[in-house]
Order: structure tokens, then sequence, then C-alpha cells
């Protein structure tokens, strides 16, 4: 099921592409907060389950600290989403919930409705776990920091441990590990044998600043006459990131719905002269290569920027399998 991205209006894309990638898999293209909970019922009669898990992701731009609408995001019907996939955890108590956001969707300002949801859930037995995680600690090539919500009914539950990084025999991923295999392409180009592995378009200005921009370096190292007017004015505050190129052996930097243009973040590729491409963008995210984006170049974005990282949504569901065996005799 998907929920609106925007109130009213449906991503009729992500739905192409989750149908054509899983085209095994039931799914209803339904509005949450409309949904028809007979659905789910019949899912339930008519298919046998050794434990159910149902998770959900509202969509972050309301709480993510680069939503330049604060205001009107109060208002932001996407607010309330989270209480509406309450509600329906309610009725069909689920074994475990799981929910990952933007670490902003756990402020105790506005609505609070992370912790109403929660609590919630405490009052019908879950035992709940909540941390904000860095997914490069779960082999994700990428400084992504997110918010991880795991309930399990009657049970206490925790949240895995690390896999990479300090601590562990695991260093992080890289991007160079990731996307290093795929061909070079020029700015605006489409590989011809590789899905998604397109890049955007840039003007004769941004490629000149590409062009200016050193292995691992910023929008610092261009020349006076290539820099932005508003990059030159005494105290200003803006990212420090936009027009960067990433680091060949570090994780990428957090990957946004704009992962793909260069003025948005550091999302230059590390040698060539552009933007990362989608497929390049989905590696980041740890989508295998046969896995195919559908719509926009801008729509494909969009959605590799607004997905769970695959590598820890399977660490979770991993660990989710381990604690049914374990507390529950069940096998996954």
């Amino acid at each position: 099921m998907l929920s609106p991205e925007i109130p009213g209006r449906f991503n009729s894309d992500a739905a192409t592409t989750f149908r054509r990638n899983f085209p095994d898999t039931y799914f209803s293209h339904s509005n949450i907060t409309t949904f028809n909970e007979n659905e789910l019922s019949l899912i339930f009669n008519q298919t046998k389950q050794d434990a159910t898990l149902f998770c959900g992701c509202a969509p972050c731009q309301p709480f993510t600290r680069q939503n330049t609408r604060k205001p009107d995001s109060e208002n932001d019907t996407r607010r309330t989403l989270l209480s509406r996939f309450g509600e329906l955890i309610e009725k069909f108590l689920p074994d475990y919930v799981f929910v990952e956001n933007v670490p902003g969707i756990q402020s105790l300002t506005g609505h609070g409705i992370l912790i109403s949801f929660k609590k919630n859930l405490e009052n019908l037995g879950y035992k709940t776990v909540i941390k904000v995680v860095e997914s490069q600690n779960y082999g994700v090539p990428q400084r992504r920091r997110r918010l991880v919500f795991l309930a399990s009914k009657n049970t206490e539950i925790d949240l895995p441990a690390p896999t990479h990084g300090p601590g562990t025999e695991i260093p992080y991923e890289t991007v160079r590990k990731r996307i290093s295999h795929l061909p070079a392409i020029d700015a605006g180009e489409v590989h011809k044998a590789i899905p998604n592995h397109r890049a955007a378009r840039l003007s004769s200005l941004n490629l000149q600043r590409i062009m200016s921009t050193p292995s691992e370096g910023s929008r610092a190292d261009w020349p006076t006459e290539l820099r932005l007017a508003c990059h030159t004015k005494t105290g200003y505050t803006g990212h420090t990131d936009v027009y960067g190129r990433m680091k060949w052996d570090e994780p990428a930097s957090g990957l946004t719905t704009r992962c793909i243009s260069l003025s948005n973040g550091r999302f230059g590729h590390p040698e060539q002269h552009r933007a990362i491409s989608v497929r390049e963008a989905a590696a980041l995210q740890t989508f295998p290569d046969n896995f195919i984006f559908h719509g926009s170049l801008n729509s494909q974005a969009r959605q590799i920027g607004n997905a769970v990282p695959v590598l820890l949504a399977k660490v979770i569901g991993r660990h989710i399998l381990e604690h049914m065996k374990r507390y529950h005799g069940k096998h996954g």
C-alpha cells in the first residue's frame, strides 16, 4: 500500500516500480487514510502466517530539517498517516511493527506524533525500542541517520548490533565498492545496456564548475568567476556540500530525493564530470543492479531518496526472524 506523497496525490511511478519488481506480491494502490480494511482481512484469512510484520514509513518531508516550509508543515496532512497506521495495528495486532523515518519525527514539539504512536502500541501490550541509527553501521555506503522503531507483541525486543565500522570486523562500505563497476557516461547520457544508468544534464556553466572541482573537492575549489553570488556573501551559512564530489573511499553523504542533482548536495561523481546517475544512486542505497525504477528521471531519484536503504532493511528483517525463532519457536 502507498500513502500519498503529496496530500491528495499518489506516486503512481513508485507503484509501477513496486509491481514490476515484485510481480507476485499483492499490492493495493490505496490511500491509507481511506483504505478498505477488508482487503487486509481477506489476505489474513487466505494466507497462513507463522507471524505478521507491519512496516510503515510516513513521508519524511514534514519532519526533516531540510523542510523549508515549517509553518505549513505543522498542518501537513501527511503528519496524520502514522496515526492511521496505528489504527490498522490496533485492529490486526501483528506480531511485529517496523517504522523507519528521519530523526526529526521523534521531536517532542508540535503534535508529538511518534510519542503518541509509541504509547498507543505499548497500551496494546507491545514492547518497543526506538533509536536513531547510522546507516553506514549496517553496510550502507552512505552517512544516513535514520530513526528506527521496532515493536514486538508481548516480548521484549532490541535493535541489531552494528555490522560494520568501529567495534566490528568489517570496515564501512565505500562509494568505490558500490559504483566503480558501472561504465563511464557523460552528463545527460543514458547508457544503452544498463537500466537507469542515466545522468542529469548540466548547463554549460555547471559543466565548467564540475570540471573545476578536483577529486574529493567542492565549490570552494572553483575560481572566483564560477562561484555563485550567494556563496560569496559575507556571513553565508548555507550547505557547504552542494556541488561537491563524492569521495571514492568513504561512504557517501546522505542521499535525498534530489540525489542526482549537482546543486543539491555532494552528489558529484568522484571523477566523471557529472552528478551521479540514477543507477549509482540506487547502488548507494544498496539496491541490486537488476532492480529497475520507472517514471521520469526526477521521479526515479525521488523513489530512491525516499527508500529505506535495502541493507538496513535486510539487517532489521534478519533480526526479527532471529527474534521469532528465539521467543516464539517460529521459523522464517
